[in-house]
């Protein structure tokens, strides 16, 4: 095995939690509002079933091939040419992925706060920093997950109910005017986010209590929804029809912030949950795309390719999209069918084929037999 760290279930909880929320938390909110609009509230609830789902088949998968990774237990199903063709499909797109989310963290970082910095250069100092995480393995991405999540969370809290004595309950309603139609279309963008739970079946094999796995799987996913409700919920009772036309609802929900005249612009939090939070997000794609890299290339050990591949996500970063608008353009249309066809629709295709490749060897045991 390429990795021989181990994690708990609880840290790799913690672990999936910043990897779907981090950039999730400010751009949902105006994302979900152009559909959903005053119900927008509800579009993570029906969006979280996608996460459940691909934990439960990542789960299922793991429990056919438990010491072998998706890159790994691919070949084994698919054959070895259909198999390796599919670990380039998600090398690819692993790059591209995390190329995205390095470009979402350069744009927040740059417009919100360094305007005179060039965004490579803070591109490439968080891509340096997750790299020598990625380098210490997995066990140092745990505990560093261990330690920083918690406290982003309580931070997270802390905003919500500072802002408590200025929400608006009337935002809420006319509610379901038009049905569930509208918070139904508004959660296609976030089941993307919730299908990047397919990052499981890269830590399955690494558990050190493995029969807990989908426990803490399931929790993880249950805690991005109540998370993002609480977002959408907190942003409609501010903002009300205006949350659709803000870039990053939460930043300008923070900046409203001011307790007797003397606390006041916590903008600094959102920026220390955003930094802290897309850093462990960086990592956790980063490695996974080094260890599938190095296990589809059959390499003996996954660290000489970390800073190439740093290199290559820096460019990456610099090409995914010419600017934020037309990032977000992406990620609010047809990037919800690309990431949904690949960490969806691939691992259920594997999985189907799987038992049925189970249930054949069963039938021609018993005809043996």
């Amino acid at each position: 095995m390429l990795e021989r760290g181990k994690i708990s279930a609880l840290q790799m909880a913690f672990m999936m939690n910043p990897t779907i929320l981090a950039t999730g938390l400010l751009l949902v909110p105006a994302i979900t509002a152009k559909t959903a609009k005053q119900d927008l509230w509800l579009s993570p609830i029906w969006a979280s079933f996608v996460g459940f789902i691909i934990v439960f088949i990542a789960y299922r998968l793991h429990k056919l091939y438990p010491n072998e990774t998706i890159f790994e237990y691919s070949e084994q199903i698919l054959g070895k040419i259909p198999g390796k063709i599919l670990g380039v499909v998600f090398v690819f797109f692993y790059f591209h992925i995390t190329g995205i989310i390095v470009r979402e963290y350069g744009e927040f970082v740059s417009v919100t706060f360094l305007h005179h910095t060039p965004m490579v250069v803070v591109f490439a100092v968080m891509v340096l920093v997750s790299s020598m995480a990625v380098y210490g393995g997995l066990e140092v991405i745990g505990r560093c997950s261990e330690m920083i999540v918690p406290v982003l969370l309580v931070l997270y809290l802390s905003i919500f109910i500072m802002l408590f004595k200025d929400l608006d309950t009337k935002n809420f309603f006319p509610m379901l005017e038009n049905g569930l139609g509208p918070s139904f279309k508004g959660s296609v963008v976030l089941q993307s986010w919730f299908s990047e739970f397919i990052l499981v079946s890269f830590f399955f094999p690494y558990l050190s209590n493995r029969d807990k796995g989908m426990k803490w799987g399931m929790i993880s996913v249950l805690s991005v929804m109540v998370y993002m409700v609480l977002t959408n919920i907190m942003s409609l009772l501010l903002f009300g029809k205006l949350t659709a036309s803000l870039t990053y609802p939460v930043m300008v929900a923070a900046r409203y912030i001011s307790i007797a005249d003397f606390l006041g612009h916590l903008e600094v939090i959102v920026m220390a949950i955003w930094v802290a939070g897309t850093f462990v997000k960086i990592t956790v794609f980063y490695y996974a795309l080094v260890l599938g890299t190095a296990q589809l290339l059959k390499l003996s050990d996954f660290r000489p390719i970390i800073l190439p591949v740093g290199f290559l996500l820096i460019l990456l970063g610099v090409w995914s999209a010419p600017n934020l608008q037309e990032l977000s353009h992406f990620l609010s249309t047809s990037a919800a069918f690309y990431f949904l066809s690949i960490q969806v629709g691939i691992p259920v295709m594997l999985l189907i084929i799987a038992l049925i490749k189970k249930k054949r060897k069963q039938m021609k045991g018993s005809v043996t037999g």
